[in-house]
């Protein structure tokens, strides 16, 4: 049977993202699987895992905005900036629940974030927790990231309970981190839960539970999310069995191919998805021309660029 697909998995405490992708690969017997985005093993919730073809989607998916459910524990300031690392400094300022939502008000918008020495982010070629762990901690420079949305759930010192959603690459301990210096007592991540990942919500997600192989295997092939389905908001055109074979052999769309098909609003940059009339998944391109500009053009004139192409594995 080919597996090619995304399954959402509701990733444990404790886990690494790494050790999810091994063990549902374990599982599925599957040649390749690689995830969209690390959790730290401290967080748990929705981590979405390309298996086989899909693995090709995730330079697609990784760019998405992601949801999460946060807890900041106010007094405590680690090394690795949550709960899991040692205790560097510890404060008994009181803080004001006023100066607390301010704080965490002025994150929203884009700003600039020093990533965590300890955190997978490679530096020449090495993960920046190697270099920590050796003793190690070359400077890092700052990086923008934006945060869209930030909600206080639920103030009872010293911890602060709020969602977020953010750019990728937003690290949430240093969020916490930087709101405790603002605050003037340090703070540190002590929960932390993703929501959603893009396209990919809690509700989708599958346990990993202990349950015995056969069953959790039949439960990941049965909600195994088809490729096609994992860009929802890439413009589609469907292709004949004859098209898809000429495009996987390299064929670049040209006008006569796009013009019949996509939307009159799209622009030069804007995604396409080629799908075959059985719902498969052919190749991901990029628009070349706004679409406006097609009926001037020779249809053979490019359309579009491939970016990539996916194997008929599911015929």
């Amino acid at each position: 049977m080919f597996m090619d697909g995304i399954v959402v998995i509701d990733k444990p405490a404790g886990y690494t993202s790494h050790d999810v992708v091994s063990e549902i690969k374990k599982i599925l017997g599957a040649r390749k699987a690689g995830h969209t985005g690390t959790l730290d093993p401290l967080a748990t919730g929705v981590l979405p895992v390309c298996i086989n073809e899909a693995t090709k989607l995730a330079q697609f998916l990784l760019a998405e905005k992601k949801t999460y459910l946060a807890t900041m524990l106010l007094g405590i300031r680690t090394d690795t900036q949550d709960t899991e690392g040692k205790v560097t400094e510890k404060s008994d300022r009181i803080v004001s629940e006023e100066d607390i939502r301010e704080a965490l008000r002025r994150m929203v918008g884009k700003i600039q974030q020093v990533p965590p020495a300890y955190s997978a982010l490679k530096l020449k070629g090495k993960p920046l927790y190697k270099y920590a762990r050796a003793g190690e901690f070359p400077e890092i420079s700052a990086r923008n990231v934006e945060i869209f949305s930030l909600n206080v759930r639920d103030i009872s010192f010293p911890y602060v309970t709020f969602d977020i959603s953010c750019s990728k690459g937003t690290y949430i301990r240093t969020v916490c981190s930087d709101v405790g210096n603002a605050l003037g007592c340090g703070a540190c991540l002590s929960g932390l839960r993703r929501l959603r990942s893009g396209f990919f919500t809690e509700d989708m997600a599958i346990s990993l539970d202990n349950k015995v192989l056969a069953e959790k295997k039949k439960e990941l092939l049965f909600k195994m999310l088809p490729m096609a389905k994992a860009l929802p908001t890439f413009a589609a055109i469907e292709v004949s069995e004859s098209l898809a074979d000429k495009l996987r052999a390299g064929f670049q769309p040209d006008v006569e191919m796009v013009r019949q098909n996509v939307l009159p609003f799209l622009a030069a940059g804007d995604m396409l998805k080629f799908i075959t009339p059985g719902g498969h998944l052919v190749a991901v391109a990029q628009m070349q021309m706004p679409a406006g500009e097609m009926a001037n053009q020779d249809g053979r004139t490019p359309a579009a660029r491939i970016l990539r192409v996916f194997k008929s594995t599911n015929k």
